[in-house]
């Protein structure tokens, strides 16, 4: 009962957290790691510790399945000079910057588990970066730049690190000998991804009701992950290559698609929620094994590699946006279609640390050299790029004014303008009175297309919206009189949830 009560205490204290960061506008994951390091002092406070491979697969993997089904692979392709630069060439970039400062301001760090610490503080985290950018909300590209970065980096980043841990083990590292394995587990594990995704696709569409398709959603998640690690493969690669593939399938018919997606949303959110409070909760054990002056040492080198951690990834995203910049106006291209120098500042800015990094940490085994010292940098890194990065990013985007990027609006009145049209052309030939009420109803949402406004503020819609606000009334009284109960309530109220929605969201009146 008192882990029952204490994972409660927290789920409760986090989400009214979740509500004060939304309403001072500043990133819930931050606020939440700063929560959970304040609980983490007080007397008494729960020690919630959780093995790390759990910790991976609880709170990773289905939001990285998540993100990786709604990616598009359009955008990922037009922006993987990008992409790619920050996943190979910024995360090799840290790990050395961050092994090379270990080695010298602990000149005891062997080599192989300096280089495993700079691997595991230099990816920036997929959780903590999809948190923060849907609150902040950066320009298209920037935000698509990030989105697929954040995919693909913690790939890169742990085999490093996988590869730092076993020349621990064995006492011995050969970057040639390793690099076949390096290129062995990418290859394997996008096999297996891609080789799964089709025929579990056409699985999940043979199921007819909501709750088993989405219990078999969640449980494959996971079983996904839990199976690349038995196989020796890159969970992170294969999950996101599951998640590409099966996102490109014909997908789950629309009743059963509305109540999976709430679903999703739902519990991807409880578990970021719980993940970035256990990330404060993380520092009293850490602080347990160590005391006195290792620890001021320790804290003292931690805050100076927190701070090329920053700096390199800083650097290294000005550097590339500057370049492409340059070439985009020599060639007469759009110089201001990121990545800019401008564009570059903020994708150096948008470096936030999470869930993996510390949980990675903690993953690495008894008697590790320097491990209470690695363990304790990766939870200064995760709080300190929260705080200062997540604090500060929104300002940042404010203070450079970015030119609007009007991508999805106008790619959106392209899709709603040929949707109609194709609607119209299939009622060619059919001359009755619904298919008339239908054409009119079609051609007054692609006047509003034309006229820049929405669709579905027709003068249909518009009324539609009326109608139901009544209809509901009526309902309600019925049901508060008696004569009629629960179960028929409920599934009128289902068939008026269903008509409000077809009217869409921008229908109704002011």
């Amino acid at each position: 009962m008192l882990i029952f009560e204490t994972l409660l205490g927290l789920l409760l204290g986090a989400a009214m957290l979740s509500m004060v960061a939304r309403r001072l506008n500043i990133p819930y994951p931050t606020l939440l790691a700063v929560g959970g390091t304040l609980v983490a002092f007080l007397p008494g406070a729960p020690r919630v510790t959780l093995p790390p491979e759990l910790i991976l697969a609880l709170f990773v993997a289905p939001v990285l399945l998540d993100a990786a089904a709604d990616t598009s692979l359009r955008d990922l392709r037009a922006n993987a000079g990008a992409v790619g630069s920050l996943v190979v060439v910024a995360v090799g970039l840290t790990t050395v910057a961050v092994a090379v400062t270990a080695r010298l301001l602990l000149p005891e760090f062997p080599w192989a588990a300096a280089i495993a610490l700079g691997a595991l503080v230099a990816p920036p985290d997929a959780v903590a970066a999809l948190a923060v950018l849907r609150q902040v909300n950066p320009p298209f590209r920037l935000r698509k730049v990030l989105e697929g970065e954040s995919l693909l980096n913690d790939a890169s980043a742990l085999l490093i690190y996988t590869l730092a841990v076993g020349a621990v083990a064995s006492g011995s590292f050969s970057l040639l000998g390793a690099l076949p394995t390096f290129g062995l587990v990418v290859f394997g594990s996008a096999l297996v991804g891609w080789a799964l995704a089709w025929p579990v696709g056409r699985l999940i569409e043979r199921i007819d009701d909501a709750p088993t398709s989405v219990i078999f959603q969640f449980g494959l998640t996971f079983a996904l992950w839990l199976l690349a690690e038995r196989l020796g493969l890159s969970p992170v690669v294969t999950t996101v290559v599951f998640g590409l593939t099966a996102g490109r399938g014909p997908g789950l018919a629309a009743r059963l698609r509305v109540p999976s997606f709430a679903v999703w949303d739902a519990v991807t959110f409880v578990l970021n929620v719980l993940a970035f409070t256990l990330i404060g909760l993380q520092l009293g054990p850490i602080l347990d094994a160590l005391s006195g002056a290792d620890l001021r040492r320790s804290l003292g080198a931690a805050l100076i590699i927190l701070a090329v951690v920053v700096t390199v990834r800083l650097v290294w995203a000005l550097v590339y946006g500057v370049v492409r910049s340059r070439k985009r106006s020599a060639a007469g291209g759009d110089a201001s279609a990121p990545p800019t120098a401008a564009g570059g500042l903020v994708i150096g800015w948008s470096g936030m640390r999470g869930i993996v990094t510390l949980a990675t940490a903690l993953a690495l085994p008894e008697g590790f050299p320097e491990r209470n010292f690695i363990q304790l940098t990766a939870f200064v890194v995760v709080l300190g790029t929260l705080v200062i990065q997540g604090l500060t990013l929104r300002p940042l985007l404010l203070w450079l004014r970015l030119p609007p990027d009007t991508t999805v609006e106008r790619e959106l009145r392209l899709a709603r303008a040929m949707a109609l049209k194709a609607a119209l052309h299939s009622l060619d030939g059919d001359d009755s009175e619904a298919a008339q009420r239908l054409r009119l109803e079609y051609r007054e949402g692609l006047g509003q297309l034309r006229g820049g406004g929405d669709p579905h503020n027709s003068p249909d819609n518009v009324l539609r919206h009326g109608v139901v606000a009544a209809s509901r009334r009526a309902l309600s009284e019925l049901r508060r009189s008696g004569q009629i109960g629960d179960d028929a309530y409920h599934l009128v109220e289902t068939e008026l949830d269903w008509l409000e929605l077809s009217a869409g969201p921008g229908a109704a009146p002011a």
